[in-house]
């Protein structure tokens, strides 16, 4: 698709893949880990500010993955109209404004743009529906809210992430040899037994 601003009537001539629309994040273990990083940042007492576009919801995950500051990233998302929602749906890889460059490297580590609005606003039903009822009316603005969003939808990821991994037989992942040699049993020969936790040990050293 072209890149299109809805305040503007200029557009790019380069179309680029990164612009399309896409409904659910790709889940990686970058995204996972930063997910998990600004949450726990946003447990201390570090400044949270929904209204400034450097210390809200995107903002703070914005921090962890590019390490500019909360004023460098709200400066650059000042340059444009809107907040991050309108940011995401006005994304253009080669308009040359920073917060573009900000919500490349958000998307080449798993996120889509509608991925964007709907944290800034804690609003993806996938992530909403794997809370209790009662905890469900999330306000964007109040950062438990934002936390518990972050932890929740981190944990949706890499329950994804883990489901996909195909492990190797057992036989290869202890080293055993493929061959079809018979052994005859003896004290030498080894038994080995994986319980269901030395399985998920395992997945989670494939995956470090």
């Amino acid at each position: 698709m072209f890149c299109i601003s809805r305040n503007s009537n200029s557009t790019s001539n380069f179309i680029s893949p990164l612009a399309k629309d896409v409904s659910m994040a790709r889940p990686t273990l970058e995204l996972v880990q930063a997910l998990r990083v600004t949450a726990k940042r946003l447990r201390t007492e570090v400044e949270y500010y929904w209204s400034h576009q450097g210390s809200c919801n995107c903002g703070h995950l914005a921090q962890t993955i590019t390490q500019f500051s909360k004023v460098e990233i709200h400066r650059f998302a000042i340059e444009r109209y809107g907040d991050w929602e309108d940011h995401a749906e006005d994304y253009c890889p080669t308009s040359g404004h920073h917060i573009d460059s900000i919500i490349t490297t958000m998307l080449e580590m798993g996120m889509t743009r509608e991925d964007i609005g709907r944290l800034e606003r804690l609003s993806d039903n996938a992530v909403l529906m794997r809370l209790a009822p009662e905890r469900r009316a999330l306000q964007y603005n109040r950062r438990e809210d934002v936390v518990l969003y972050m932890e929740t939808w981190a944990d949706l990821l890499e329950e994804q992430l883990l489901s996909g991994i195909q492990l190797p037989p057992m036989e290869q992942l202890f080293g055993e040899s493929n061959t079809t040699k018979q052994h005859s049993p003896s004290s030498h020969d080894h038994i080995f037994t994986s319980t269901a936790s030395e399985q998920h040990a395992t997945r989670l050293e494939i995956l470090s």
